[in-house]
Protein backbone atom coordinates (compact mmCIF):
# COMPACT_ATOMS: atom_id res chain seq x y z
CA UNK A 1 0.00 0.00 0.00
CA UNK A 2 2.77 2.46 0.89
CA UNK A 3 4.54 1.77 -2.40
CA UNK A 4 1.31 2.32 -4.36
CA UNK A 5 0.69 5.65 -2.62
CA UNK A 6 4.31 6.66 -3.23
CA UNK A 7 4.04 5.96 -6.96
CA UNK A 8 0.60 7.61 -7.15
CA UNK A 9 2.00 10.83 -5.70
CA UNK A 10 4.76 10.76 -8.33
CA UNK A 11 2.14 10.30 -11.06
CA UNK A 12 0.05 13.18 -9.66
CA UNK A 13 3.14 15.39 -9.59
CA UNK A 14 3.86 14.56 -13.25
CA UNK A 15 0.27 15.39 -14.18
CA UNK A 16 0.55 18.65 -12.23
CA UNK A 17 3.70 19.48 -14.23
CA UNK A 18 1.84 19.06 -17.52
CA UNK A 19 -1.21 20.98 -16.30
CA UNK A 20 0.90 23.83 -14.89
CA UNK A 21 2.88 24.11 -18.11
CA UNK A 22 -0.33 24.04 -20.15
CA UNK A 23 -2.04 26.65 -17.98
CA UNK A 24 0.93 29.03 -18.30
CA UNK A 25 0.80 28.74 -22.09
CA UNK A 26 -2.95 29.35 -22.13
CA UNK A 27 -2.64 32.45 -19.91
CA UNK A 28 0.05 33.82 -22.22
CA UNK A 29 -2.28 33.29 -25.20
CA UNK A 30 0.28 31.05 -26.84
CA UNK A 31 3.08 33.64 -26.52
CA UNK A 32 5.52 32.43 -23.82
CA UNK A 33 7.50 35.67 -24.13
CA UNK A 34 4.77 37.42 -22.11
CA UNK A 35 5.43 35.19 -19.11
CA UNK A 36 7.89 36.13 -16.39
CA UNK A 37 9.15 32.51 -16.39
CA UNK A 38 9.14 29.93 -19.11
CA UNK A 39 6.23 27.43 -19.10
CA UNK A 40 8.51 24.61 -17.97
CA UNK A 41 9.29 26.50 -14.77
CA UNK A 42 5.57 26.82 -14.00
CA UNK A 43 5.22 23.08 -14.51
CA UNK A 44 8.30 22.40 -12.39
CA UNK A 45 6.89 24.55 -9.58
CA UNK A 46 3.67 22.50 -9.54
CA UNK A 47 5.62 19.24 -9.78
CA UNK A 48 7.85 20.06 -6.81
CA UNK A 49 5.00 21.34 -4.63
CA UNK A 50 2.87 18.23 -5.17
CA UNK A 51 5.86 15.97 -4.65
CA UNK A 52 6.99 17.66 -1.45
CA UNK A 53 3.52 17.81 0.07
CA UNK A 54 2.62 14.24 -0.88
CA UNK A 55 5.85 12.56 0.13
CA UNK A 56 6.15 14.76 3.22
CA UNK A 57 2.70 13.69 4.42
CA UNK A 58 3.52 10.08 3.57
CA UNK A 59 6.63 10.21 5.74
CA UNK A 60 5.00 12.00 8.67
CA UNK A 61 1.77 10.01 8.68
CA UNK A 62 3.52 6.68 8.06
CA UNK A 63 6.07 7.12 10.85
CA UNK A 64 3.49 8.54 13.25
CA UNK A 65 1.05 5.69 12.59
CA UNK A 66 3.77 3.08 13.07
CA UNK A 67 4.80 4.59 16.41
CA UNK A 68 1.18 4.75 17.53
CA UNK A 69 0.59 1.12 16.58
CA UNK A 70 3.68 -0.02 18.48
CA UNK A 71 2.62 1.81 21.62
CA UNK A 72 -0.93 0.46 21.49
CA UNK A 73 0.30 -3.10 21.09
CA UNK A 74 2.83 -2.69 23.91
CA UNK A 75 0.07 -1.33 26.15
CA UNK A 76 -2.17 -4.28 25.36
CA UNK A 77 0.56 -6.82 26.10
CA UNK A 78 1.65 -5.02 29.28
CA UNK A 79 -1.91 -5.00 30.63
CA UNK A 80 -2.46 -8.65 29.75
CA UNK A 81 0.87 -9.86 31.14
CA UNK A 82 2.36 -7.32 33.54
CA UNK A 83 4.86 -9.87 34.89
CA UNK A 84 6.51 -10.38 31.48
CA UNK A 85 9.91 -8.85 30.82
CA UNK A 86 10.52 -6.36 28.02
CA UNK A 87 12.12 -9.06 25.86
CA UNK A 88 9.10 -11.36 26.30
CA UNK A 89 6.71 -8.54 25.42
CA UNK A 90 8.66 -7.72 22.27
CA UNK A 91 8.66 -11.41 21.33
CA UNK A 92 4.86 -11.59 21.71
CA UNK A 93 4.42 -8.50 19.53
CA UNK A 94 6.85 -9.86 16.94
CA UNK A 95 4.97 -13.18 16.76
CA UNK A 96 1.65 -11.32 16.50
CA UNK A 97 2.94 -9.24 13.59
CA UNK A 98 4.22 -12.37 11.84
CA UNK A 99 0.86 -14.05 12.41
CA UNK A 100 -1.01 -11.09 10.93
CA UNK A 101 1.21 -10.91 7.84
CA UNK A 102 1.10 -14.66 7.22
CA UNK A 103 4.75 -15.28 8.07
CA UNK A 104 3.59 -17.42 11.04
CA UNK A 105 0.97 -20.08 10.35
CA UNK A 106 -0.67 -20.25 13.78
CA UNK A 107 -0.22 -19.45 17.46
CA UNK A 108 -1.41 -21.49 20.44
CA UNK A 109 -1.28 -18.46 22.71
CA UNK A 110 -4.61 -16.59 22.85
CA UNK A 111 -2.80 -13.33 23.64
CA UNK A 112 -0.76 -13.55 20.46
CA UNK A 113 -3.91 -14.25 18.48
CA UNK A 114 -5.67 -11.26 20.04
CA UNK A 115 -2.73 -8.93 19.44
CA UNK A 116 -2.49 -10.20 15.87
CA UNK A 117 -6.13 -9.40 15.15
CA UNK A 118 -5.79 -5.94 16.64
CA UNK A 119 -2.61 -5.30 14.68
CA UNK A 120 -4.39 -6.28 11.44
CA UNK A 121 -7.16 -3.75 12.18
CA UNK A 122 -4.61 -1.04 12.96
CA UNK A 123 -2.79 -1.71 9.70
CA UNK A 124 -6.03 -1.42 7.74
CA UNK A 125 -6.89 1.90 9.40
CA UNK A 126 -3.34 3.12 8.84
CA UNK A 127 -3.47 2.32 5.15
CA UNK A 128 -6.77 4.14 4.71
CA UNK A 129 -5.53 7.15 6.67
CA UNK A 130 -2.32 7.33 4.63
CA UNK A 131 -4.21 7.02 1.35
CA UNK A 132 -6.76 9.70 2.15
CA UNK A 133 -4.43 12.20 3.78
CA UNK A 134 -1.53 11.86 1.37
CA UNK A 135 -3.52 11.80 -1.86
CA UNK A 136 -5.87 14.49 -0.58
CA UNK A 137 -2.95 16.71 0.38
CA UNK A 138 -1.31 16.17 -3.02
CA UNK A 139 -4.51 17.10 -4.85
CA UNK A 140 -4.98 20.23 -2.74
CA UNK A 141 -1.36 21.24 -3.39
CA UNK A 142 -1.87 20.74 -7.13
CA UNK A 143 -5.05 22.86 -7.11
CA UNK A 144 -3.38 25.69 -5.18
CA UNK A 145 -0.35 25.68 -7.48
CA UNK A 146 -2.46 25.84 -10.61
CA UNK A 147 -4.46 28.68 -9.11
CA UNK A 148 -1.32 30.70 -8.39
CA UNK A 149 -0.04 30.54 -11.95
CA UNK A 150 -0.27 33.87 -13.75
CA UNK A 151 1.61 35.85 -16.36
CA UNK A 152 3.63 37.70 -13.73
CA UNK A 153 4.15 34.74 -11.39
CA UNK A 154 7.86 34.20 -10.64
CA UNK A 155 7.80 30.44 -11.13
CA UNK A 156 11.49 30.18 -11.94
CA UNK A 157 12.51 31.90 -8.70
CA UNK A 158 10.20 29.66 -6.65
CA UNK A 159 11.27 26.45 -8.38
CA UNK A 160 14.99 27.19 -8.11
CA UNK A 161 14.59 28.20 -4.47
CA UNK A 162 12.81 24.93 -3.72
CA UNK A 163 15.51 22.96 -5.51
CA UNK A 164 18.25 24.70 -3.52
CA UNK A 165 16.44 23.93 -0.29
CA UNK A 166 16.00 20.29 -1.30
CA UNK A 167 19.71 19.96 -2.11
CA UNK A 168 20.61 21.59 1.20
CA UNK A 169 18.25 19.18 2.98
CA UNK A 170 19.94 16.20 1.30
CA UNK A 171 23.35 17.46 2.39
CA UNK A 172 22.04 18.02 5.93
CA UNK A 173 20.64 14.49 6.01
CA UNK A 174 24.07 13.11 5.06
CA UNK A 175 25.74 15.14 7.81
CA UNK A 176 23.13 14.22 10.41
CA UNK A 177 23.41 10.55 9.46
CA UNK A 178 27.15 10.65 10.08
CA UNK A 179 26.65 12.46 13.38
CA UNK A 180 23.97 9.97 14.39
CA UNK A 181 26.23 7.00 13.66
CA UNK A 182 29.07 8.50 15.69
CA UNK A 183 26.79 9.41 18.62
CA UNK A 184 25.23 5.94 18.68
CA UNK A 185 28.70 4.41 18.80
CA UNK A 186 29.77 6.77 21.59
CA UNK A 187 26.70 6.24 23.80
CA UNK A 188 26.65 2.46 23.44
CA UNK A 189 30.39 2.30 24.07
CA UNK A 190 30.02 4.35 27.25
CA UNK A 191 27.27 1.96 28.34
CA UNK A 192 29.57 -1.00 27.75
CA UNK A 193 32.42 0.49 29.78
CA UNK A 194 29.98 1.34 32.54
CA UNK A 195 28.88 -2.30 32.65
CA UNK A 196 32.48 -3.48 33.12
CA UNK A 197 33.22 -0.88 35.80
CA UNK A 198 35.09 1.55 33.51
CA UNK A 199 37.94 -0.95 33.14
CA UNK A 200 39.06 0.46 29.79
CA UNK A 201 42.50 -1.11 30.23
CA UNK A 202 40.92 -4.58 30.34
CA UNK A 203 39.32 -3.95 26.96
CA UNK A 204 42.26 -2.27 25.20
CA UNK A 205 45.05 -4.44 26.59
CA UNK A 206 43.33 -7.65 27.69
CA UNK A 207 44.23 -10.91 25.95
CA UNK A 208 41.08 -12.93 26.68
CA UNK A 209 38.03 -12.28 24.47
CA UNK A 210 34.93 -14.15 25.56
CA UNK A 211 32.47 -11.41 26.62
CA UNK A 212 29.29 -13.48 26.63
CA UNK A 213 30.60 -16.59 28.37
CA UNK A 214 29.33 -16.77 31.92
CA UNK A 215 27.09 -13.71 31.55
CA UNK A 216 24.81 -13.47 34.57
CA UNK A 217 21.90 -11.03 34.73
CA UNK A 218 23.31 -9.07 31.82
CA UNK A 219 26.59 -8.31 33.62
CA UNK A 220 29.86 -8.63 31.71
CA UNK A 221 33.09 -9.99 33.18
CA UNK A 222 35.87 -7.37 32.77
CA UNK A 223 38.49 -10.12 32.56
CA UNK A 224 36.90 -11.56 29.41
CA UNK A 225 36.62 -8.50 27.20
CA UNK A 226 40.23 -8.18 26.05
CA UNK A 227 40.10 -7.11 22.40
CA UNK A 228 43.82 -7.43 21.60
CA UNK A 229 43.43 -10.82 19.78
CA UNK A 230 40.70 -9.37 17.56
CA UNK A 231 42.64 -6.28 16.51
CA UNK A 232 45.81 -8.33 16.08
CA UNK A 233 43.98 -10.69 13.73
CA UNK A 234 42.41 -7.77 11.87
CA UNK A 235 45.72 -6.04 11.25
CA UNK A 236 47.48 -9.31 10.38
CA UNK A 237 44.95 -10.16 7.65
CA UNK A 238 44.86 -6.55 6.44
CA UNK A 239 48.66 -6.44 6.25
CA UNK A 240 48.77 -9.63 4.18
CA UNK A 241 46.03 -8.31 1.91
CA UNK A 242 47.84 -5.02 1.34
CA UNK A 243 51.11 -6.85 0.59
CA UNK A 244 49.21 -8.58 -2.21
CA UNK A 245 46.99 -5.74 -3.43
CA UNK A 246 49.27 -2.68 -3.35
CA UNK A 247 52.16 -3.95 -5.50
CA UNK A 248 49.93 -5.74 -7.97
CA UNK A 249 47.39 -2.93 -8.19
CA UNK A 250 49.95 -0.13 -8.42
CA UNK A 251 52.17 -1.89 -10.97
CA UNK A 252 49.10 -2.79 -13.02
CA UNK A 253 48.05 0.87 -12.98
CA UNK A 254 51.52 1.99 -14.09
CA UNK A 255 51.52 -0.56 -16.90
CA UNK A 256 48.05 0.40 -18.10
CA UNK A 257 48.72 4.14 -18.02
CA UNK A 258 52.24 4.34 -19.48
CA UNK A 259 53.23 1.06 -21.11
CA UNK A 260 50.16 -0.77 -22.42
CA UNK A 261 48.86 -0.27 -25.94
CA UNK A 262 45.31 0.96 -26.47
CA UNK A 263 44.18 -2.56 -27.37
CA UNK A 264 45.78 -4.12 -24.30
CA UNK A 265 44.35 -1.41 -22.06
CA UNK A 266 40.87 -1.95 -23.48
CA UNK A 267 41.09 -5.65 -22.56
CA UNK A 268 43.02 -5.67 -19.27
CA UNK A 269 41.37 -2.74 -17.47
CA UNK A 270 37.77 -4.07 -17.74
CA UNK A 271 38.94 -7.52 -16.65
CA UNK A 272 40.63 -6.06 -13.58
CA UNK A 273 37.56 -4.00 -12.69
CA UNK A 274 35.43 -7.12 -13.11
CA UNK A 275 36.99 -8.45 -9.89
CA UNK A 276 35.23 -5.68 -7.95
CA UNK A 277 31.83 -7.01 -9.01
CA UNK A 278 32.31 -10.53 -7.66
CA UNK A 279 30.32 -11.09 -4.42
CA UNK A 280 32.44 -11.57 -1.32
CA UNK A 281 30.76 -14.89 -0.59
CA UNK A 282 32.20 -16.17 -3.89
CA UNK A 283 35.64 -15.03 -2.75
CA UNK A 284 35.00 -16.87 0.52
CA UNK A 285 34.15 -20.11 -1.29
CA UNK A 286 37.22 -19.66 -3.49
CA UNK A 287 39.38 -19.19 -0.40
CA UNK A 288 37.92 -22.13 1.52
CA UNK A 289 37.68 -24.65 -1.33
CA UNK A 290 40.61 -23.75 -3.58
CA UNK A 291 43.25 -21.55 -1.95
CA UNK A 292 43.20 -23.14 1.52
CA UNK A 293 43.78 -26.75 0.30
CA UNK A 294 46.47 -25.56 -2.12
CA UNK A 295 48.37 -23.68 0.62
CA UNK A 296 47.94 -26.55 3.05
CA UNK A 297 49.34 -29.06 0.56
CA UNK A 298 52.20 -26.72 -0.29
CA UNK A 299 52.97 -26.27 3.40
CA UNK A 300 53.01 -30.02 3.98
CA UNK A 301 55.45 -30.40 1.09
CA UNK A 302 57.74 -27.82 2.72
CA UNK A 303 57.32 -29.33 6.18
CA UNK A 304 55.11 -26.48 7.49
CA UNK A 305 51.90 -26.85 9.44
CA UNK A 306 49.17 -24.78 7.78
CA UNK A 307 45.78 -24.66 9.46
CA UNK A 308 42.71 -25.35 7.36
CA UNK A 309 41.59 -21.82 8.23
CA UNK A 310 44.47 -19.36 8.32
CA UNK A 311 45.21 -15.65 8.13
CA UNK A 312 47.34 -16.23 5.04
CA UNK A 313 44.44 -17.69 3.04
CA UNK A 314 42.07 -14.88 4.02
CA UNK A 315 44.71 -12.20 3.40
CA UNK A 316 45.70 -13.49 -0.04
CA UNK A 317 42.12 -13.77 -1.28
CA UNK A 318 41.20 -10.43 0.26
CA UNK A 319 44.19 -8.87 -1.49
CA UNK A 320 42.92 -10.23 -4.82
CA UNK A 321 39.54 -8.69 -4.09
CA UNK A 322 41.11 -5.27 -3.35
CA UNK A 323 43.32 -5.15 -6.47
CA UNK A 324 40.71 -3.45 -8.71
CA UNK A 325 40.08 -0.70 -6.15
CA UNK A 326 43.74 0.26 -6.05
CA UNK A 327 44.53 -0.30 -9.74
CA UNK A 328 41.52 1.60 -11.07
CA UNK A 329 41.93 4.66 -8.85
CA UNK A 330 45.70 4.71 -9.26
CA UNK A 331 45.33 4.45 -13.02
CA UNK A 332 42.97 7.45 -13.04
CA UNK A 333 45.27 9.66 -10.95
CA UNK A 334 48.37 8.66 -12.95
CA UNK A 335 46.58 9.51 -16.19
CA UNK A 336 45.59 12.84 -14.66
CA UNK A 337 49.26 13.89 -14.33
CA UNK A 338 49.87 16.49 -17.08
CA UNK A 339 51.65 15.15 -20.14
CA UNK A 340 53.85 18.26 -20.08
CA UNK A 341 55.62 16.89 -16.99
CA UNK A 342 56.46 13.68 -18.81
CA UNK A 343 57.63 15.57 -21.90
CA UNK A 344 59.83 17.84 -19.81
CA UNK A 345 61.42 14.84 -18.11
CA UNK A 346 62.03 13.14 -21.44
CA UNK A 347 63.51 16.37 -22.77
CA UNK A 348 66.03 16.38 -19.93
CA UNK A 349 67.19 12.90 -20.93
CA UNK A 350 65.33 10.80 -18.35
CA UNK A 351 64.17 7.33 -19.29
CA UNK A 352 60.54 6.25 -19.04
CA UNK A 353 61.21 4.37 -15.79
CA UNK A 354 62.99 7.39 -14.28
CA UNK A 355 60.14 9.66 -15.37
CA UNK A 356 57.58 7.44 -13.70
CA UNK A 357 59.61 7.05 -10.51
CA UNK A 358 60.74 10.67 -10.08
CA UNK A 359 57.98 12.71 -11.74
CA UNK A 360 54.72 10.84 -12.27
CA UNK A 361 54.46 8.96 -8.97
CA UNK A 362 55.29 12.01 -6.78
CA UNK A 363 52.69 14.04 -8.67
CA UNK A 364 50.08 11.28 -8.27
CA UNK A 365 50.99 10.47 -4.65
CA UNK A 366 47.84 11.93 -3.01
CA UNK A 367 45.56 9.92 -5.27
CA UNK A 368 47.60 6.75 -4.81
CA UNK A 369 47.49 7.13 -1.03
CA UNK A 370 43.73 7.62 -1.22
CA UNK A 371 43.42 4.43 -3.27
CA UNK A 372 45.52 2.49 -0.74
CA UNK A 373 43.43 3.85 2.13
CA UNK A 374 40.24 2.83 0.34
CA UNK A 375 41.62 -0.66 -0.14
CA UNK A 376 42.72 -0.84 3.49
CA UNK A 377 39.28 0.26 4.69
CA UNK A 378 37.73 -2.40 2.47
CA UNK A 379 40.02 -5.03 3.97
CA UNK A 380 39.36 -3.98 7.56
CA UNK A 381 35.60 -4.08 7.04
CA UNK A 382 35.45 -7.42 5.23
CA UNK A 383 33.60 -10.20 7.05
CA UNK A 384 32.53 -13.05 4.78
CA UNK A 385 36.01 -14.01 3.55
CA UNK A 386 37.33 -14.05 7.13
CA UNK A 387 34.46 -16.22 8.36
CA UNK A 388 34.98 -18.80 5.63
CA UNK A 389 38.78 -18.71 5.37
CA UNK A 390 40.29 -17.52 8.67
CA UNK A 391 37.93 -18.78 11.37
CA UNK A 392 35.96 -17.21 14.21
CA UNK A 393 38.07 -18.05 17.23
CA UNK A 394 40.05 -15.21 18.88
CA UNK A 395 43.68 -16.26 18.66
CA UNK A 396 46.56 -13.94 19.53
CA UNK A 397 49.34 -14.90 17.16
CA UNK A 398 51.65 -13.40 14.58
CA UNK A 399 51.80 -16.65 12.64
CA UNK A 400 50.00 -16.16 9.29
CA UNK A 401 49.57 -19.93 8.99
CA UNK A 402 47.32 -20.08 12.09
CA UNK A 403 43.60 -19.40 12.39
CA UNK A 404 42.58 -15.93 13.59
CA UNK A 405 39.48 -13.76 13.61
CA UNK A 406 38.75 -10.08 13.08
CA UNK A 407 36.77 -7.32 14.72
CA UNK A 408 33.99 -7.33 12.13
CA UNK A 409 33.45 -11.07 12.43
CA UNK A 410 33.03 -10.78 16.19
CA UNK A 411 30.61 -7.86 15.79
CA UNK A 412 28.44 -9.99 13.50
CA UNK A 413 28.68 -12.95 15.90
CA UNK A 414 27.57 -10.81 18.84
CA UNK A 415 24.67 -9.10 17.08
CA UNK A 416 23.29 -12.25 15.42
CA UNK A 417 23.74 -14.54 18.43
CA UNK A 418 21.11 -15.86 20.80
CA UNK A 419 22.12 -13.62 23.70
CA UNK A 420 19.85 -10.75 24.71
CA UNK A 421 20.48 -7.79 22.39
CA UNK A 422 21.05 -5.32 25.23
CA UNK A 423 23.90 -7.49 26.55
CA UNK A 424 25.54 -8.29 23.22
CA UNK A 425 25.25 -4.77 21.77
CA UNK A 426 27.71 -3.28 24.27
CA UNK A 427 30.79 -5.28 23.23
CA UNK A 428 29.83 -4.97 19.54
CA UNK A 429 29.51 -1.18 19.67
CA UNK A 430 32.72 -0.89 21.69
CA UNK A 431 34.58 -2.84 19.00
CA UNK A 432 33.04 -0.70 16.28
CA UNK A 433 33.89 2.57 18.03
CA UNK A 434 37.49 1.49 18.66
CA UNK A 435 37.89 0.43 15.04
CA UNK A 436 36.41 3.75 13.95
CA UNK A 437 38.95 5.67 16.04
CA UNK A 438 41.85 3.58 14.71
CA UNK A 439 40.87 4.08 11.07
CA UNK A 440 40.37 7.80 11.70
CA UNK A 441 43.88 8.09 13.12
CA UNK A 442 45.24 6.13 10.17
CA UNK A 443 43.58 8.56 7.76
CA UNK A 444 44.97 11.57 9.61
CA UNK A 445 48.46 10.05 9.60
CA UNK A 446 48.22 9.27 5.89
CA UNK A 447 47.16 12.82 5.10
CA UNK A 448 50.18 14.15 6.97
CA UNK A 449 52.43 11.89 4.92
CA UNK A 450 50.81 13.15 1.72
CA UNK A 451 51.34 16.79 2.69
CA UNK A 452 54.93 16.02 3.68
CA UNK A 453 55.93 14.43 0.37
CA UNK A 454 53.49 16.08 -2.00
CA UNK A 455 55.00 18.01 -4.88
CA UNK A 456 53.11 21.04 -6.20
CA UNK A 457 53.17 22.00 -9.86
CA UNK A 458 51.94 25.15 -11.58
Amino acid sequence: MIAIVFITVLVLASVAFLMGRRRAIVLAAGQPAKLHSRPNYHGMYCFLMVLLVGWGLLLVVGVGAEIAIDRMLETQVSVARPEASSVERQLIISDARALATGALASADDSLRQSVSERFARFVMWRNWAISLLVLGGALVAAALCLRRISVSFRARNRAESMLRKMLAAMALIAVLTTVGIVLSLVFETFGFFRDIGWRVDKFLFGLNWSPLSGVMDGQLDPDRVGAVPLFAGTFLITLIAMFVAVPVGLFAAIYLSDFASSRARAIVKPMLELLAGIPTVVYGFFAALTVAPALRNTGETLGLTVASESALVAGVVMGIMIIPFISSLSDDVINAVPQALRDGSYGLGATRAETIRQVVLPAALPGIVSAVLLGMSRAIGETMIVVMAAGQGPNLTANPLAAVTTVTVQIVSLITGDTEASTAAGPAFALGFTLFCITLLMNVFAQKIVHRFREAYD
